[in-house]
């Protein structure tokens, strides 16, 4: 049976729960993610803090996080934040489920703090960066395809902090294989070329990948000599993922099948089959 995983099985910072609960969640409701502030220098009075703002969270540097069926995937998140004292920590966490409180998966660095980098241009902007390490065998699960959410906070030398339970979104994609075969090869001109191929995708459940049915796959070519593809027509999958279709034959080019993803599947182009027309 596949393990629905507790906070305390992911790793990570979230045994920072149990300390105090920063202004910024101080209604005395209890988070996932409180984490108290841990700064090296605090403000000789409580007037001097400043809760930081924080700019900007980029996870996997803008791309979706498309995993496969084993090992481990490693995924970045950045956190740019500002304060007049300079920031000091920022980090995140990525959790799915409808709150905090009720949430499905979660995946924490299992580094404390960020590493952080003063921006040159302006010494009260910092961007922190942390990983966390996603072993799909073990901690996937179909289910979790598609939108997650993203905790952050940023900590300021001046002890002020801040933090958000959803600041941004990421999406999690199951991997997809694509192959083609364009036959006969030589062809004689004007005659059919039959294009055969198939679309899987990987299954988070038993780690194998099986056939992605219905789905629209695009069929293209590149004249030799040429560098652009371009679409020819649009393919749909049979119940075991195989595709077919036929065309003429016209001139010496490139066949390839492109699929352009889903919200829960990456996107996937074949590798490209030469036919000789005679």
């Amino acid at each position: 049976m596949r393990i629905r995983a507790t906070v305390a099985a992911v790793t990570g910072a979230l045994a920072l729960a149990a300390l105090a609960v920063p202004s910024a969640q101080a209604d005395g409701k209890a988070g996932l993610f409180d984490r108290a502030p841990h700064s090296k220098k605090m403000a000789a009075a409580a007037e001097d803090v400043v809760e930081p703002t924080i700019s900007k969270v980029v996870i996997s540097g803008g791309s979706d996080i498309v995993i496969g069926t084993s090992g481990k995937k490693t995924v970045t998140l950045t956190v740019t934040a500002s304060s007049p004292a300079g920031i000091q920590d920022g980090w995140a966490a990525l959790w799915h489920g409808p709150d905090l409180e009720n949430y499905d998966q979660v995946f924490a660095p299992a580094a404390d703090h960020g590493t952080c980098t003063v921006s040159t241009a302006d010494p009260t902007v910092s961007t922190c960066k942390v990983t966390v390490s996603i072993d799909v065998k073990r901690y996937l699960w179909n289910d979790l395809a598609g939108g997650w959410k993203v905790y952050a906070d940023a900590l300021g030398n001046d002890g002020g902090f801040t933090s958000a339970d959803a600041y941004t979104t990421a999406r999690f994609k199951r991997y997809a294989k694509l192959t083609v075969n364009a036959s006969p090869e030589p062809v004689k001109k004007g005659k059919t070329i039959t294009v055969t191929g198939k679309l899987t995708r990987a299954n988070w459940d038993d780690n194998l990948y099986h056939g992605y049915k219905s789905q629209s796959v695009q069929l293209q070519f590149r004249k030799k000599g040429t560098s652009t593809y371009k679409t020819v027509k649009t393919v749909k999958s049979s119940s075991t993922g195989a595709l077919k279709t036929t065309v003429k034959a016209s001139t010496d080019g490139y066949w390839r099948y492109n699929f352009v993803g889903t919200s829960t599947t990456g996107k996937v182009v074949s590798t490209a089959d030469f036919v000789d027309v005679k």
